[in-house]
């Protein structure tokens, strides 16, 4: 079987205000800042407000991440995790169906 190899992929997204403020809320909560400072081994963190659709490999985006943000994959002072299917879920955003959000840390 053959991989298939994309050449072009817009993971361009916008998402509805209040959906945003609900999922922002949802990030930024004391709880799960707490528990993903702890998983990452840092004091705490601080959400950036970037999110990202993961995008398939291909010769631009060989990190699966769109290009500009690279530079956050690469540097040890930033976090990328994967948003909780939960919090997608309450707040009531589906697609994109999958997304990442970039923490600041602070040791």
């Amino acid at each position: 079987m053959k991989i298939k190899v994309i050449e072009n992929f817009d993971g361009s997204f916008i998402l509805d205000p209040q959906a945003q403020s609900i999922l922002f809320g949802l990030l930024t909560g004391e709880k799960f800042l707490q528990q993903v400072a702890e998983q990452a081994n840092c004091q705490s963190l601080t959400f950036i407000e970037i999110l990202f659709q993961p995008v398939p490999y291909s010769p631009a985006t060989p990190k699966g991440m769109p290009a500009e943000i690279e530079q956050y994959h690469q540097s040890s002072e930033h976090l990328i995790i994967n948003v909780p299917p939960n919090f997608m879920f309450a707040a009531k955003i589906f697609q994109p169906s999958r997304l990442c959000a970039i923490y600041q840390k602070h040791t």
